[in-house]
C-alpha cells in the first residue's frame, strides 16, 4: 500500500517577502488568500474599535461643552460648538454603523480623517467667535491636544498612509488656522516675547511652527513605529494561518510541538517514550478499490478515516500516518502518558462499535459491510523527526511499531478483528483499563515475522 504521510512537512516555515511591504504593496499580493482575509478581517475590527474611540471622544467634548461656564450668559451670541459637535456625532454614529455592515472603502476612511481634522479645526477657529476675541485668541487653545488623539487612532488599522495622511491634513489645518489669525488685520499682532505671547493675544509665530513641527514628528515617529509594527503582524498573521494549516495535515500534538518548539527542528532530534502503537486497516480494500471508481474509491476513505479517526483521539491517540486505508497511531509518543496502554485498548473498544455502526449504516443503505482489524502493541519507542533540511517527518521507530503491524495482519490467521499483544494487555489492566468476558488469551502463537512465539490477546472476533 502506498503511504500517504500526514505527520511529514519542510523545514520551519519562513515567512514569505509579504512582511517587507506595507499592505498595500505588491508583497501582500503574493500572500495567499486566506492570509490577506484574516488581515482584512483585523482591519475591519480595527476600524470599528476607531468608531467607538471616535465616539468616546465627541461624547467627552459635549460633556466638557456642557459642564464648562458659558460667556455671556443671557447675550445673543454665536455658538457653534453645539452644531460642531452635532455634526461630528452624526458622522461618527453613520461611520460605526458602516463599520459594522460593509468593510469600509478606503476613500471613506481617507474621507473621515478630513472631516475629523476639519471638525476640530472648525471648534477650535469658533473660539475667538464664541468669546468674543480676535483670531489669535485660538491659538492658546489647549483643544488642539486632540489632533494627537485622531492621529493616534490611525495606528490601530496599522497602516502608514493613513497614520502620515492624518498628520499632514493636522498640520496643514494649524497652518491654515494660522494663516488666518496672521490675516486679521484688524486684531492682528505678533511679538517675540514670549511672556506678552502667553498673557496676551499676541502672536508668537516660532510657537506656532513649534506646534507644527511637533505634530509632525510625533506623526513620523508613529509611522515609523506603525510600519515596522505592520510587518510583524503580516508576519504573524502568515504565522497563524500556517499553525492553523499545521493542524490540519499533522496531528495537533505534532503541531504543537513545532509551534512551540523553543529551538529550530532538525532531522535527528529524538526522545524515548514508553508507548503503545495501534494498527487500524480495512481489510481487502486494495482488492475492493480495483472495482471502484478512483472518486468513489476516495469517498470511502475519507468517510473510513473521518468516522475512525475522531474516535483514536478522544481516546487521547495521535494519528501518527495515514498508510492507505491503514491508519497508524500512537499513544503516549507524542505526549507522554501513565495510561497510554489503557488508553489505546479503550481505543479498540470504541473503534469496535464504531465500525459496526458505521457497517450497519452501510447494511441500510444497500452497501456491503467492510470488515476492519486493529492491533495494539507496547514498548520503548523513539519518538522524534527524520529526513533532511528540506523535509522533515515526525514519526516513532522501535519493536513496537513492527509489531503492532504484524499483529494486525495476524488477525487473519487468528481469524480475529482485533488483537493486543499479552504485554501491552497485561501493561493495560495495570493503569486502569478493565478487561472484557470476551478477550480470550492465546498462548505461544507463530506470528509472521517474529522469530520467537508470542503471547497475545484476541480482543473480538
Amino acid at each position: 500500500m502506498a503511504a500517504v504521510t500526514h505527520a511529514t512537512g519542510t523545514g520551519p516555515a519562513t515567512p514569505r517577502p509579504a512582511a517587507r511591504a506595507d499592505l498595500r504593496g505588491r508583497a501582500l499580493g503574493r500572500l495567499p488568500e486566506r492570509v490577506r482575509a484574516a488581515i482584512a478581517e483585523q482591519q475591519d475590527h480595527s476600524e470599528r474599535l476607531i468608531g467607538w474611540i471616535q465616539l468616546v471622544v465627541v461624547v467627552l467634548f459635549g460633556t466638557l461643552y456642557l459642564l464648562a461656564p458659558k460667556p455671556f450668559t443671557g447675550e445673543q451670541s454665536f455658538e457653534p460648538v453645539p452644531w460642531v459637535l452635532g455634526l461630528y456625532f452624526g458622522f461618527t454614529l453613520l461611520r460605526l454603523g458602516l463599520a459594522y455592515r460593509m468593510r469600509l472603502p478606503g476613500w471613506l476612511i481617507v474621507l473621515s480623517i478630513f472631516l475629523d481634522m476639519a471638525l476640530l479645526m472648525a471648534l477650535i477657529w469658533s473660539f475667538h467667535l464664541q468669546y468674543r476675541q480676535p483670531a489669535s485668541f485660538y491659538l492658546k487653545a489647549p483643544t488642539l491636544l486632540y489632533v494627537f488623539i485622531f492621529i493616534a487612532l490611525r495606528t490601530l488599522r496599522f497602516e502608514v498612509r493613513y497614520v502620515l495622511l492624518a498628520g499632514a491634513v493636522a498640520a496643514l489645518g494649524w497652518l491654515g488656522l494660522l494663516g488666518y489669525a496672521v490675516h486679521d488685520t484688524h486684531h492682528m499682532k505678533i511679538t517675540r516675547d514670549y511672556v506678552e505671547y502667553m498673557t496676551s493675544n499676541a502672536m508668537l509665530i516660532g510657537a506656532e511652527f513649534d506646534k507644527i513641527v511637533s505634530i509632525l514628528v510625533v506623526t513620523g515617529i508613529l509611522a515609523l513605529a506603525i510600519g515596522r509594527a505592520q510587518r510583524l503582524m503580516v508576519r504573524a498573521m502568515a504565522e497563524q494561518s500556517a499553525a492553523r494549516d499545521l493542524a490540519r495535515f499533522f496531528a495537533p500534538e505534532i503541531a504543537a510541538r513545532i509551534r512551540e518548539s523553543e529551538r529550530e527542528l532538525r532531522p535527528g532530534y529524538g526522545e524515548a517514550r514508553e508507548a503503545a502503537i495501534l494498527n487500524v486497516d480495512i481489510r481487502g480494500f486494495s482488492a475492493l478499490a480495483k472495482s471502484l471508481a478512483p472518486a468513489e474509491a476516495m469517498r470511502l476513505l475519507t468517510e473510513y478515516e473521518a468516522r475512525l479517526v475522531p474516535v483514536i483521539q478522544r481516546c487521547g491517540g495521535c494519528i501518527d500516518k495515514f498508510l492507505g486505508d491503514g491508519i497508524m497511531a500512537t499513544f503516549g509518543a507524542a505526549v507522554p502518558s501513565p495510561t497510554y496502554a489503557a488508553d489505546a485498548l479503550n481505543a479498540i473498544d470504541a473503534l469496535l462499535a464504531e465500525v459496526a455502526a458505521w457497517n450497519g449504516a452501510r447494511a441500510a443503505s444497500g452497501r456491503n459491510a467492510l470488515p476492519v482489524g486493529m492491533a495494539v502493541a507496547t514498548g520503548r519507542v523513539v519518538f522524534g523527526a527524520v529526513g533532511d533540511d528540506t523535509r522533515l517527518e515526525f514519526t516513532v521507530i522501535g519493536e513496537a511499531v513492527n509489531l503492532s503491524a504484524k499483529l494486525e495482519k495476524h488477525n487473519r490467521a487468528e481469524n480475529t478483528v482485533a488483537l493486543a499483544s499479552k504485554q501491552a494487555y497485561d501493561q493495560a489492566a495495570a493503569q486502569g483499563y478493565a478487561p472484557k468476558p470476551q478477550h480470550r488469551v492465546l498462548p505461544g502463537r507463530r506470528v509472521m515475522g517474529l522469530p520467537q512465539p508470542l503471547d497475545i490477546v484476541a480482543l473480538a472476533r
